[in-house]
C-alpha cells in the first residue's frame, strides 16, 4: 500500500487504497497522541500556511495542532486583516506565501474548487479544509477512522447520512469515501435538501426519518448549511426539527449499538437533541480527537512519509 501525492485535494479522486492508507497511519499517530512526549520531528524545517479564508473552529485548530505535533512552523492567515480585503486575489495571496518558502498550503474557502486550483499553480503542497458545497475530505476521513474504531470495520455497514445534504460538503466527501469503502449509504432530509440525483453516486435515498433510521449502523447528523443556501429550503427550524431531528423517541427505534456521529458545530434541538448529542452512543467528541490524528496522517504522507508496516489490512 502507497501513497504518492503531493496534494489531498478531495476523496473522490483517492483509490480505497489510498483511503485506507490514511486510516492505518492515523492508528500510528493516534499512539503518539497517547504518549507523554506527543511530538514527533517528521516535519520539522518545513512550514504550514493555515489559509482559512472561511471561518473555521474544529479543523483550524485540528490542522495547527496536527502540524505542532508534526514540529512544523507554523503561520496562520488571516483574511480579515489580510490584503484579500483590499482587493488582492486568491492566487497572487497564495503565491506570495509560497514565497516565504511555505511547504504546505492548507485552504479552506467559500468557492469550490479552490483548492484544486492553488494545486495547479503553486509548488507547496495543497490540502483541502474544505471548499464550498464541494468536499471536506479530512473529514470524511476521520469519520471513516471512528467509524472503523468503533464497529472494527467499514465494509458492509448501514449508514444513514442525516440533514442538509444538498449543500454539505462533509456529505459528499463521505459518501465517496464510504461507498469506495464497500458501506451502504441512506440519504435522509427534506425533498429540497436531498435531491434524487444522489443516487447517482450509489445512494439509497429516502424522505421518511423512521425508515432511514432503522437497521443502520451509522447515524451521521448535518447541520443546516445556512450561509450557502440562497434561499429557505423548508418552511422552519421548528418544522425541520420535528420532521427529521435526531431526539429519544426516534432513537429508540433504532438498532441499540448504533453510532451517532456529527461534524458539528451542533444545532442542538434542531438535528439533534441534547439528550442524544451528549448521550452514551454519541461519538461526537471521539471524532474531534480523531481529527487530530487524521490530520496528523495527511501531513506525513503528503510530505513522502512512509505508511507503517504494522498497519492493518483491508476495513
Amino acid at each position: 500500500m502507497t501513497w504518492t501525492r503531493r496534494h489531498l485535494l478531495d476523496i473522490e479522486s483517492l483509490s480505497s487504497d489510498e483511503i485506507l492508507a490514511v486510516l492505518d497511519t492515523a492508528r500510528a499517530f493516534k499512539a503518539v497522541g497517547e504518549r507523554t512526549i506527543k511530538k514527533v520531528p517528521a516535519l520539522r524545517g518545513k512550514t504550514v500556511v493555515l489559509l482559512f479564508v472561511e471561518p473555521s473552529t474544529r479543523t483550524r485548530i485540528s490542522f495547527e495542532l496536527a502540524s505542532q505535533r508534526l514540529s512544523a512552523d507554523i503561520i496562520n492567515f488571516s483574511a480579515e486583516v489580510s490584503s484579500l480585503r483590499k482587493g488582492e486575489t486568491l492566487k497572487d495571496t497564495a503565491r506570495n506565501l509560497e514565497a516565504l518558502n511555505a511547504d504546505f498550503i492548507i485552504i479552506r474557502h467559500r468557492a469550490a474548487g479552490a483548492s484544486h486550483f492553488l494545486a495547479r499553480v503553486l509548488n507547496a503542497s495543497v490540502i483541502n479544509a474544505g471548499d464550498g458545497a464541494h468536499e471536506h475530505p479530512t473529514q470524511a476521513l476521520l469519520d471513516l477512522f471512528t467509524i472503523r474504531e468503533k464497529k472494527s470495520k467499514i465494509a458492509g455497514l448501514n449508514v444513514t447520512i442525516l440533514g442538509d445534504v444538498l449543500y454539505s460538503r462533509v456529505a459528499r466527501s463521505n459518501i465517496w469515501a464510504l461507498t469506495k469503502l464497500g458501506a451502504r449509504v441512506t440519504l435522509c432530509g427534506p425533498p429540497t435538501l436531498v435531491p434524487r440525483v444522489f443516487e447517482q453516486m450509489g445512494c439509497r435515498v429516502t424522505y421518511r426519518v423512521e425508515e432511514a433510521i432503522a437497521g443502520a449502523d451509522i447515524i451521521n447528523l448535518l447541520r443546516i448549511q445556512h450561509e450557502r443556501q440562497r434561499q429557505t429550503m423548508f418552511p422552519s427550524l421548528a418544522e425541520y426539527a420535528d420532521l427529521f431531528g435526531l431526539n429519544k423517541d426516534r432513537l429508540a427505534r433504532a438498532k441499540p449499538d448504533v453510532t451517532i456521529m456529527h461534524p458539528g458545530p451542533i444545532n442542538r434541538g434542531v438535528e439533534i437533541d441534547s439528550d442524544v448529542a451528549d448521550g452514551d452512543r454519541s461519538v461526537i467528541l471521539e471524532q474531534v480527537t480523531n481529527g487530530l490524528a487524521v490530520r496528523m496522517a495527511v501531513l506525513f504522507l503528503v510530505n513522502g512519509g512512509i505508511i507503517p508496516q504494522e498497519a492493518p489490512g483491508n476495513s
